[in-house]
């Protein structure tokens, strides 16, 4: 048992321990459900090294007989799965989001977590593709909720 064990220990820290190669910049849109910061997104990600970068939003939503707008930002970490296919990463990573919803305003904190393929290593493309989760806690005048969703990314990647 004490030799499984050392061995789960070992894989999970040689996972954690190889880094993706972060694109600099990137910029596109994200697409998804969800009950807040859902919709169509507008989406921009900075690379802060080799394996971290930030990730902003503003997004426009209209359901449920309401309208939403949101800007959100989170901080990744961004992991490589090169032993899965080359250009195919994990990230996540904490952030908050502002909603601005019919009528009440809203503060979010939480995170994001997902999985991309990054064309611009193995095909040369300058595109990555991404599928993601956020779930995010909001705080406004008239109590809490608690909203997530999924969402699909394809960003140009400069």
């Amino acid at each position: 048992m004490k030799k499984v064990i050392m061995s789960i220990i070992a894989v999970f820290a040689m996972l954690l321990s190889v880094n993706a190669q972060v694109e600099d910049h990137a910029i596109g849109v994200r697409l998804g459900g969800g009950n807040y910061g859902g919709g169509f997104e507008a989406s921009y990600q900075h690379g802060l090294g080799d394996a971290n970068r930030l990730e902003f939003d503003l997004g426009l939503n209209s359901q449920n007989g309401g309208s939403y707008m949101s800007v959100a930002g989170i901080y990744q970490w961004v992991w490589s799965l090169d032993e899965i296919s080359e250009g195919f990463n994990w990230y996540a990573g904490p952030g908050a989001q502002l909603l601005l919803v019919s009528n009440a305003t809203a503060v979010g904190v939480g995170g994001e977590v997902g999985v991309e393929y990054n064309l611009n290593g193995p095909a040369d493309v300058p595109l990555a593709i991404s599928l993601d989760t956020r779930p995010m806690f909001n705080f406004f005048s008239g109590g809490s909720d608690f909203g997530w969703g999924i969402a699909l990314g394809i960003r140009y990647t400069f």
